[in-house]
């Protein structure tokens, strides 16, 4: 009983202090910004520098991709986006991890198919040891517009 009962107590020795939670929000904030004009850009250097080496990612249409799939897309030309508008931005830190929801308007195209549109997306960020942030995981769902929103 005496285990069961200290397993539901939430820990508190991963805990941020609020001033660092603050600083590490700004920090992700910040990287959110630079992801943005990276994909505008087609600047692959760059996407590799924020992507950890074991990313995965999550198409809108269900398909994995690591992270060397993801910047070749991008350095071939494949994925190319005119305009890129975040908003409903939301960041929430967990000791040396960050979670991101937003919703980006899309323009642009992928494979010459346009790709244009409402997306909903999940970025997860690690912070390593080096005290460097990094993109682990995405995961981007359409959103689907009802007919009277069209």
């Amino acid at each position: 009983m005496i285990v069961l009962s200290a397993l539901a107590q939430p820990s508190r020795t991963n805990s941020v202090p609020r001033a660092q939670r603050h600083e590490y929000r700004h920090e992700i904030e910040q990287l959110e910004e630079t992801w943005r004009t990276t994909m505008l850009k087609g600047n692959s250097a760059a996407l590799d520098t924020l992507l950890a080496d074991d990313y995965t990612g999550i198409t809108a249409k269900g398909a994995i991709q690591t992270k060397d799939q993801a910047i070749g897309s991008l350095k071939s030309g494949a994925l190319q986006l005119t305009g890129l508008l975040i908003s409903d931005r939301k960041v929430r830190v967990y000791g040396t991890t960050a979670v991101v929801t937003s919703v980006a308007e899309l323009t642009g195209g992928k494979n010459d198919l346009e790709v244009t549109g409402r997306y909903r997306y999940t970025r997860v960020y690690v912070r390593n040891p080096q005290g460097v942030w990094k993109i682990v995981s995405f995961e981007a769902s359409r959103i689907q517009e009802s007919p009277e929103h069209k």
